[in-house]
């Protein structure tokens, strides 16, 4: 069953799936696919080479879709890909990729509070929380349970790690590794993400290692390349560890956060 209000636009070429509710004055494009158990409340705006996942809402004012906001945009065919089970507020915008064949993709489970903004060829990941008025600029990755404080802002092509925490205000110029905790005020690495950690069933010994391993990569002045085989050498039977290794090896366009005076509290 469908329940489409009567002042609702759905396009010619729509596809709309069971159990699909859409609102008042809300406007479905013709390239637009809304799997079943959607609901789209009024005023919603969703357009382009648009694909949304089942059990997904979608508040009022939102505008899913529309072309993305890079000058060397010409009009290419490019898509936006939304998961299953997300909860879309008001106001958020999400764009599509830029050049022909490329690709937004926006994960499962995840929360895009009021105002949140998912710019073009960004990938988002699963259970990822966007607070009020966060801000990806383009093509940055933001990997699972990764949680953005409100009115943050994160740079074009960096990396937002696992578990990771970024602070209310923060400005993000470089890669945030897993499990990180980034402080507002700098914005720099102001520790381990315990809460984070503790909600996910992290256990003590994983927790304890990973604040070990950041003691190691933050408060030593070795290179990178010499901490990261310490880790290794100390901690790299640790499956929550082995995953910070991979990060770190990833090549990088931005570098890391800095620390601030980082120190290993390892009480838990």
């Amino acid at each position: 069953m469908l329940n489409i209000h009567k002042t609702a636009i759905i396009e010619e070429g729509a596809q709309i799936g069971n159990n699909v509710s859409i609102g008042p004055y809300s406007i479905i494009g013709p390239n637009v696919v809304l799997h079943d158990d959607i609901v789209i409340k009024s005023h919603v705006v969703i357009e382009g080479h648009t694909t949304i996942g089942r059990n997904t809402t979608i508040y009022q004012f939102s505008s899913i879709g529309s072309p993305t906001q890079d000058l060397k945009y010409k009009g290419e065919k490019s898509e936006l890909i939304i998961g299953k089970n997300n909860i879309i507020r008001e106001y958020v915008t999400m764009n599509p990729g830029t050049d022909f064949g490329t690709k937004t993709i926006v994960g499962n489970n995840c929360l895009f509070m009021v105002g949140a903004h998912v710019a073009h060829d960004c990938i988002v990941g699963d259970y990822v929380i966007f607070a009020n008025n966060a801000t990806l600029g383009g093509h940055v990755e933001v990997d699972d349970y990764a949680i953005l404080g409100g009115l943050s802002a994160v740079i074009q092509f960096t990396k937002v790690g696992k578990h990771s925490m970024i602070g209310g205000l923060s400005g993000v110029r470089a890669d945030v590794p897993p499990y990180a905790t980034v402080n507002p005020e700098y914005p720099k690495i102001d520790g381990v993400n315990l809460v984070g950690l503790k909600r996910r069933d992290f256990t003590r010994e994983q927790i304890k290692n990973l604040k070990y391993s950041y003691e190691i990569l933050f408060s030593h002045n070795s290179l990178m390349s010499e901490s990261i085989k310490e880790i290794d050498r100390k901690f790299g039977n640790c499956t929550a560890v082995q995953h910070l290794l991979s990060f770190l090896k990833l090549e990088s366009k931005k570098g890391l956060v800095k620390h601030k005076n980082f120190h290993a509290n390892v009480k838990t």
